[in-house]
């Protein structure tokens, strides 16, 4: 059985916010004494990370996504509760645990502008202390992986978008670390070099079991990365569970999609289910889950179809559900 890699145990983390009214009479009343207001940025968090496994950290612009990784990788001190990577406390900053972990910030740079990437590279190298060997081994690797190729000889400035953030993950991963706190990091990349990351994220876990903490607002990231997601909202966990679960929970539709042999006419679909689409030659309903077999039998029966799809929703709109719902598990 996996050891747990990550632990939380009621993290939390609470700012303190002045706070005054409009005017120049406020201002002056708030030399002497200021108001401030509490929030919680992060609310008694509690869960853990298994050895090898790729989470998924959800949830919208300021839920408190962030600032926990921020708190796993040793950049903030929590107000309260238990925090343990690798068996270290985070924010003491020892020398060996910043050696074994990562944070990769998407469009955040540690590379400079205005030399190589390799330049950044051997600095790093030097940082960390990796042995030249194993810096030549580990970069060939990430250039074949990343297909940096000539990138790292160009002047950071000089890159594109996706070409720098490939040099930026590369430049975070040449000490090898054990773990990876991936804060957005297709953020603003087309969609084939989201594409790219994604393969490496997935080959980098496979090759050397890390183990990642995932954020991201691109769905498409988590449903190819992660089997299972943790979904935060104003600082709490909502939920957490296999990502096949959390459809299950919050999205009681499916989605039926179908196409006709030939032009359909007068036919009311609204007996079927909500119309989502419809055309000459194609229409896609959504459809209680409890009905989906009885719609479907239906509509074979009643109608000339030439193909018939059954899918669940898209996980956006399962995560939109579940932030409405704001349910704790």
């Amino acid at each position: 059985m996996a050891e747990p890699v990550i632990i939380l145990e009621n993290l939390s983390k609470t700012y303190l916010v002045p706070e005054r009214d409009a005017g120049v009479m406020a201002a002056a009343r708030s030399l002497v004494q200021r108001r401030h207001r509490e929030i919680k940025a992060v609310d008694r968090v509690s869960f853990q990370v298994d050895s090898g496994e790729v989470v998924g950290f959800l949830g919208p612009n300021g839920a408190g996504k962030t600032t926990t990784l921020k708190m796993l990788s040793g950049l903030l001190h929590p107000t309260a509760g238990v925090g343990r990577v690798l068996d270290f406390e985070p924010w003491q900053r020892q020398r060996d645990f910043l050696k074994v972990i990562t944070l990769v910030m998407g469009q955040r740079n540690q590379l400079n502008w205005d030399i190589p990437a390799s330049d950044s590279f051997e600095l790093n190298r030097v940082i960390y202390r990796v042995p030249p060997t194993q810096y030549r081994e580990t970069l060939a690797e990430l250039t074949d992986l990343l297909d940096l190729g000539p990138l790292v000889s160009k002047p950071v400035r000089n890159l594109s978008l996706g070409e720098r953030m490939k040099c930026e993950i590369a430049a975070a991963l040449l000490h090898r670390p054990q773990v990876l706190f991936l804060d957005e990091p297709t953020i603003g990349l087309d969609v084939t070099a989201q594409r790219r990351i994604r393969e490496f994220i997935r080959e980098y876990n496979h090759r050397h079991n890390a183990t990642i903490l995932l954020t991201s607002h691109y769905m498409a990231d988590v449903e190819a990365l992660c089997k299972r997601v943790v979904v935060i909202h104003h600082g709490r966990i909502l939920f957490d569970g296999p990502l096949t679960d959390l459809v299950k929970r919050f999205s009681p539709h499916k989605t039926i999609g179908i196409e006709f042999e030939h032009q359909v006419e007068a036919v009311d679909y609204s007996t079927f289910g909500a119309v989502i689409e419809q055309s000459d030659s194609r229409v896609t309903l959504r459809v209680a889950k409890s009905d989906t077999a009885k719609v479907a039998g239906r509509l074979l029966a009643e109608l000339p179809v030439s193909d018939l799809t059954i899918e669940d929703p898209p996980i956006e709109e399962v995560i939109e559900q579940v932030f409405a719902q704001e349910v704790a598990p």
